[in-house]
């Protein structure tokens, strides 16, 4: 009850991102996921919403503009529902604001020892443009710090400035326990096997990327898609180097002689061993890029493809850095979806396209690839299309070092996922690159190659291949092709 826990200085406000709007039964509060319908309620209650529509006040406040009404009831239904951001203050000064995303927790009936209580391992404080803002993936709201003096208690409350009252200090460590930012003691939480395993950056990930709440909180600037000219555009710039056009395989010959949907997804495995003395040819990388992330609309706003996208956002850009391929020159391009070619990026032998191939050799040696020159695909039968050879026949070159012949380096257009989708939108991203790579292990797997998605890349040898700053267009994938070594 807000009225009883907090002084009479509290104030209180929707929280950012709530939607009131008057109804013919009374009031509705929105924010997605959450909604709730008020009914039968009194005139001086609109009156005290719409005061709370407008920004932090005291009850007295909200009273007054109420004409007087009893608003204490009201701000503690909404305060329960979590509707309610709540400023806290001493001396006329704000200190720090809860601001729910979700239905608040009941208050602990066994505080923590105040004293003694320490910091949660999975406490995150950032700024933004407002200041100071702590979140923790488990719990139901964040806290804004607005009086830096309160920093100092994050680490314990016997530092903290000694201007700083001994009852402020006691209220910020008691609702500090109640939004689930401390624990007892520092060996709580890796004593518990749930909490050992996880660290703070993936559980927060996981919690701000899938589920709504805190969507208010974090919205993007653009969250509701954003002005037309403030997009993204669908198409990227195009580079300058002399386009390589792409042969384009018969769809139609394809469906009639590509092995069937079963075949493939039982057929389809990781291939960590190459034959360079069987490179794949141009034109089967022109056909993998074609059958896998060709743009299928015939203007430059039509961003389809063969794999799915949320609204058809289709962020990702395919970098193919070649190796060895039969037609093609070495070095790094970039896939123009909208033509099928190839551009110039990077020359093979430029510092940072040694970079990605030298982080691909790596990667495929932490996943079990040989590297004294025997041939092995993972242990497992050849994929469709490859020939299989047994101990006494001709046997093929493996790649040296586990050297891929193509690395097809997967990378976001950030914006067009980050504009649209906020909080969400970098997991999104994430959710793409999973729906190519499989796309790509598919047909790959149908034509014969040999696919290996990478655990890691290189994004600062990306970037300076390509020229692109990080936060505009950043790699987030990549993935090996080429002919299997023969077994």
């Amino acid at each position: 009850m807000p009225t009883v826990t907090y002084s009479e200085q509290t104030r209180y406000a929707l929280c950012d991102g709530v939607t009131f709007t008057t109804t013919s039964a009374g009031a509705s509060l929105y924010a997605p996921p959450r909604n709730v319908e008020l009914t039968d309620l009194a005139d001086g209650q609109i009156l005290a919403l719409r005061t709370l529509n407008q920004g932090p006040k005291t009850v007295s406040e909200i009273a007054a503009q109420a004409g007087g009404a009893d608003v204490a009831p009201l701000l503690e239904q909404l305060a329960d529902g979590g509707w309610l951001a709540v400023t806290i203050r001493d001396g006329g000064r704000d200190l720090y604001t809860i601001r729910p995303f979700d239905r608040p927790a009941p208050r602990p009936t066994h505080p923590l020892p105040s004293w003694s209580a320490t910091l949660s391992k999975f406490a995150v404080l950032h700024r933004d443009c407002e200041g100071f803002v702590l979140e923790h993936p488990r719990s139901w709201c964040t806290l804004r710090i607005h009086d830096p003096r309160l920093l100092a208690l994050l680490d314990g409350l016997g530092s903290a400035d000694a201007n700083i009252p001994i009852a402020v200090k006691t209220q910020f460590a008691d609702d500090l326990h109640w939004c689930g930012f401390l624990v007892a003691d520092d060996r709580t939480e890796e004593l518990e096997a749930g909490t050992r395993r996880w660290g703070a950056a993936d559980l927060w990930f996981h919690r701000r990327s899938t589920s709504g709440a805190g969507t208010g909180e974090h919205r993007s600037e653009f969250g509701d898609g954003g002005a037309e000219s403030s997009r993204v555009p669908v198409r990227r710039p195009g580079y300058a180097g002399e386009a390589v056009r792409l042969s384009a395989p018969d769809l139609r010959e394809r469906r009639a002689s590509d092995p069937s949907l079963a075949a493939v997804m039982e057929d389809r495995i990781s291939t960590r061993a190459f034959d360079d003395a069987r490179p794949m040819t141009v034109e089967q990388l022109g056909e993998l890029l074609y059958r896998t992330a060709r743009s299928r609309g015939s203007d430059a706003r039509s961003a389809a493809r063969p794999y799915p996208s949320r609204d058809d956002a289709y962020e990702i850009e395919l970098y193919p850095v070649v190796r060895d391929v039969a037609g093609l020159a070495p070095g790094m391009y970039h896939y123009d979806s909208f033509e099928h070619e190839l551009r110039p990026v990077a020359p093979a032998d430029s510092l940072s396209v040694r970079r990605l191939l030298d982080s691909s050799t790596n990667a495929q040696a932490a996943s079990g690839a040989p590297r004294d020159g025997a041939p092995s695909v993972n242990g497992a039968p050849p994929g469709a299309g490859a020939s299989p050879v047994g101990a006494g026949g001709p046997q093929g070159t493996a790649s040296p070092a586990g050297q891929p012949q193509v690395l097809i380096v997967l990378s976001a257009r950030a914006g067009r996922a980050l504009d649209s989708y906020g909080q969400v939108g970098y997991a999104t991203i994430l959710q793409h690159v999973g729906a190519l790579t499989q796309t790509l292990y598919l047909a790959g797997t149908a034509m014969g190659l040999g696919i290996c998605a990478q655990p890691f890349t290189e994004p600062a040898a990306f970037a300076a291949a390509t020229g692109n700053d990080e936060l505009d267009e950043c790699g987030v994938g990549a993935i090996v092709v080429g002919t299997p070594a023969r077994r």
